[in-house]
Order: structure tokens, then sequence, then C-alpha cells
């Protein structure tokens, strides 16, 4: 339930087209709904700018799809994050209006724009074409949260002269997100070279030694760079939400 959807239902009680008991009865749901398998937070938009989104993985597409109506019927906009292509397809004959997004392994189902309450905009920067999907499920999220958002993808440490080619686009943005995996190098660079918020996200690209992804972890926490912040591995979701809310100060 979203601050449009409360005022509209205000407004038709103020204005006799809604009876208080019927308005009742929509709210009754607000705090949250109990569905079985799920408690979904209705009042999660209200109270933190962001509607309930629904983690994929390790749901079943019964469950997500339960969830996802539900949220529906507040006319509130649907994401879901780690999705794989099999349940994608089973929501999407249920969900017609749902675009599955490949790279990123997410399915939105938008009943209406997002507003757009970013202030500025939100880069994603990504080391290697291998940490596009971590950084596409980034992209996804904080465009779904109603931001302005541009991406950069390949431009590792390894050929360092690719990122300071885009050196005024990494200026012109209010937040970035700089997703790596391997040594986690990256964020470290860019914190270096910007006066932005640069949120990192080590992914579990690389070989043995990065341990999935723990190379790159304790690369980027132990940056030298002031002003770099770390989720955790392949986290691109999280990020993007930190990143949501720095945007809309």
């Amino acid at each position: 339930m979203n601050h449009e959807y409360l005022k509209e239902l205000l407004n038709s009680v103020q204005g006799g087209d809604l009876t208080v008991d019927d308005a009742m009865t929509q709210l009754q749901h607000l705090p949250y709904q109990d569905i079985g398998c799920a408690q979904i937070d209705h009042h999660r938009q209200l109270r933190q700018g962001m509607p309930e989104m629904i983690y994929g993985e390790g749901k079943t597409a019964a469950q997500i799809s339960a969830i996802a109506k539900a949220i529906s019927e507040r006319r509130s906009n649907v994401l879901v994050t780690r999705l794989g292509i099999e349940k994608a397809e089973t929501l999407i004959n249920e969900f017609p209006g749902a675009t599955y997004h490949s790279d990123a392994r997410c399915l939105t189902l938008e009943h209406k724009s997002p507003e757009q309450n970013g202030k500025g905009t939100i880069l994603v920067v990504s080391a290697g074409t291998s940490d596009i999907p971590v950084a596409s499920e980034a992209v996804v999220t904080a465009r779904f949260l109603g931001n302005r958002v541009e991406q950069i993808y390949d431009v590792g440490v390894a050929g360092i002269h690719r990122l300071l080619a885009r050196a005024e686009q990494l200026t012109a943005a209010s937040v970035i997100i700089v997703v790596a995996g391997m040594e986690g190098a990256l964020p470290s660079v860019i914190g270096g070279l910007v006066d932005k918020p640069v949120i990192a996200v080590p992914t579990s690209v690389g070989y043995g030694a990065s341990f999935g992804g723990i190379a790159a972890l304790l690369g980027m926490l132990n940056s030298c760079a002031s002003g770099v912040t770390v989720v955790n591995i392949d986290n691109g979701f999280g990020a993007a939400c930190a990143a949501n809310l720095i945007n809309r100060l």
C-alpha cells in the first residue's frame, strides 16, 4: 500500500464515495497480511518509502505468485529478485504484464511508472563482464525504486584507461555502486577519484583463491579510499536500496 492509494482512499471517504466501514475493510491488512506462506508488510512503503519486495530464491513459483498477487491487490508495483527462468515463465503466464530481466534474474510488475524520488543519478559500475548479473540486479532495483540510473560495464583495473575515459560520468553521479570480483580493487580506485558515496559490491567471480567472493569482500573492507562502504557478496539488491536512500536525501 503506497501514499497514492491511501490518499485516494481517504479522499473517497471525505467525498462520500466510500463508507468508513468499507475503508476499514480495505485497511484491515495495512500493518501486514498473513497469507499462510508469508507475512506481507503492506506498511513498508509508508514507513520506509520502499515497498515490500520478494526474494525469489528458495521460494516456489506458487509462493511467489501468492505474494505478488497480494501486493498487486494494493496497487503496489512488484519486484522479485533471484528468480530463475523456469519460475519466471510460470509467473509471466500468471501476470502477463510482468517483465523478466534475464541478466539481473529479476522480474518486475509495474501497475504505474515508479515515482521519481531520486534527486540525482545512481551510477552502477562493473569491473568485468562476468560481474554484470550482480550489477544488473542493482540497476533494475534502483530504477524500480524511482531513480535515474546509468551503467558502465567492464572497466576493471586490468585496463584502467577504460575507467579514466569515463571520468565525466563518474563525477556527475550522485551515488556510485561499484561491482567487482577477483581481488575487488575497483571500488578503492573509484573512491579515490570522486567526492560521492561509493557502495562496493563484492561478487563471487574469481578463481579458487577468491574463495567465492571472500577475497573481494576483504579487499573492499580494507579499502584505503575514504567514503567506501561495502555490502555482502553478490548483493546488488542491497546496494541499490542503500543508494536509493542516499539519493533521496
